[in-house]
């Protein structure tokens, strides 16, 4: 539940060239979920391949600019799916990252599935953008 160095390299490329382009439309994403009381905990699950987990949000089918499918969901719904057990639950509370500043995606690969943290990019006057 934390920025496994495993992704470095490999991963982090390729995932930081697509953030910036979505990066908005997640943040919105998760304080929608948050406004709207469906969860504190938002979850952004990607993979190049379909997902089983969340609602499917960017495709990269639509938008030929993306490497990767961004799906939208949250920690219940990764408890429900038993991706989060009962027991974990306090640990990834504790480890989640505040979610006006970070996002939390969930990459789904065939050799890495993991949480990631990657911070919301700044705008020029050093606002965070939403």
């Amino acid at each position: 539940m934390y920025n496994d160095p495993e992704l470095n390299g490999k991963y982090l490329g390729t995932i930081t060239t697509d953030f910036i382009k979505v990066a908005s439309t997640l943040k919105e994403g998760a304080y929608q979920v948050r406004a709207r009381d469906i969860s504190d905990y938002p979850i952004f699950p990607i993979c190049k391949d379909e997902a089983n987990v969340g609602q499917l949000l960017l495709g990269k089918h639509d938008r030929k600019d993306l490497e990767w499918n961004y799906y939208i969901s949250f920690a219940e719904e990764f408890i429900q799916r038993n991706l989060i057990t009962d027991e974990k639950m306090e640990e990834f509370v504790n480890s989640y990252k505040n979610p006006d500043e970070f996002c939390c995606l969930f990459v789904i690969d065939k050799e890495f599935v993991n949480f990631v943290y990657v911070p919301y990019p700044l705008d020029e006057e050093g606002e965070e953008s939403l």
